[in-house]
């Protein structure tokens, strides 16, 4: 497996830079490429342009890197100001877009563009954040509207390029993670009633999510995995 390069997108901190550490430390991977609105990015990338998006892609064919990892760490829930509905008065098209834009568009646009760049010839692994109260057979509680309306969106999204790709790449795994609830600032205004040991910091949440990616075979692609490696249901 030496040689080969991961790509992870959302890579300056929380999940995503504990993913992309993770990597580098181990020994499958050659190279780590890590993409960001900001920061060390070679090409920053912003989920809702998506003109930043295909830039980044071309400049990883110049390069003539054929990753085998891809993995999409990026969300929105809140922005400090605005942030999970829970009720219908507190529903905003402007806020709904922005969830679409970023928790299902933006990871769609990244598969568009960095798919193609993948090696056919052997298994490749295409992995994105998503959650489990995405999951409409899950849903119990309500509320949430424009973040669970955009997981799931991100999960049918995944679902519908697992089939396409399967027939260009038999060895493709594309598949959604649950990470759990873990200590960033996306979840810091929602950590009150996470049950004792089930608020994981950025490095645990990391290696478990590459755990369980590193144990799926093609036959799981397009489905929605959990931290600890249990399917959830759509």
């Amino acid at each position: 497996m030496t040689g080969q390069t991961a790509v992870v997108f959302g890579a300056t901190g929380g999940i995503g830079s504990a993913v992309a550490d993770a990597l580098e430390t181990g020994s499958r991977f050659e190279r780590v490429i890590r993409f960001s609105r900001s920061g060390d990015s070679a090409v920053p990338v912003d989920l809702t342009s998506e003109a930043s998006i295909a830039k980044a892609a071309t400049w990883m064919q110049g390069e003539g890197i054929l990753p085998s990892l891809i993995f999409v760490a990026t969300g929105l829930l809140h922005d400090g100001k605005r942030g999970p509905e829970k009720s219908l008065r507190q529903l905003d098209a402007d806020w709904l877009m922005l969830n679409y834009q970023v928790n299902a568009v933006g990871p769609a646009l990244i598969a568009k563009y960095f798919l193609p760049l993948m090696n056919r010839n052997q298994t490749i692994r295409f992995a994105a954040l998503s959650a489990r109260v995405g999951s409409i057979s899950d849903n119990r509680l309500g509320g949430w509207h424009g973040y669970r309306a955009s997981k799931a969106a991100l999960n049918m999204m995944i679902r519908n390029l697992s089939i396409e790709w399967s027939r260009k790449n038999d060895k493709s795994i594309i598949v959604a993670l649950h990470p759990g609830t873990v200590d960033t600032m996306l979840s810091q205004p929602f950590q009150s009633n996470v049950p004792a040991g089930k608020l994981f910091d950025s490095d645990r949440a990391a290696r478990q999510l590459l755990d369980v990616l590193d144990g799926l075979k093609p036959a799981q692609s397009g489905k929605i995995f959990a931290w600890d490696g249990a399917e959830i249901l759509p």
